[in-house]
């Protein structure tokens, strides 16, 4: 019995979609998801746009982790998943700009307004402890 190609990469990305919704954090499947959670959200809502790279698992979702175990965190949790849920990702985007598309990025939203974005050069060349701090510093701005 062989497994379709597609169904392969279901199994192999499911753990990475998981590091992030064990920690409570809503996946946002479709655009129509997006577009009712995001412009719509009160008060601050955090969106990590996930992604397969080795930033992603090494930095990116790790940071998150460790930000979110502040006492101090957005109110709403959200994810998409780009190059996987391709329009769902592409419509979150449509709230990033004027940043240019980026995987992972994590953006911070303040009544359906950007307020702060990591971008992948940010993600990359950095730890999951300076992504945590960047972001609890923003916590602590935002989300009073």
């Amino acid at each position: 019995m062989s497994m379709s190609f597609e169904r392969y990469m279901v199994d192999m990305v499911q753990p990475m979609r998981d590091d992030l919704t064990r920690l409570g954090i809503e996946e946002l499947r479709t655009p129509e998801e997006v577009a009712a959670k995001l412009p719509d959200a009160k008060g601050t809502a955090l969106v990590v746009v996930n992604s397969v790279c080795g930033c992603a698992a090494g930095q990116c979702r790790p940071g998150v982790a460790q930000a979110l175990a502040n006492d101090l965190t957005p109110d709403h949790l959200f994810t998409v998943f780009a190059g996987q849920d391709k329009e769902a990702t592409a419509k979150a985007r449509e709230y990033f700009a004027p940043y240019p598309p980026s995987s992972p990025s994590i953006a911070l939203m303040k009544d359906g307004e950007l307020v702060h974005f990591i971008e992948r050069h940010q993600i990359e060349n950095r730890s999951a402890a300076d992504i945590a701090a960047d972001l609890t510093s923003a916590f602590e701005r935002f989300c009073r």
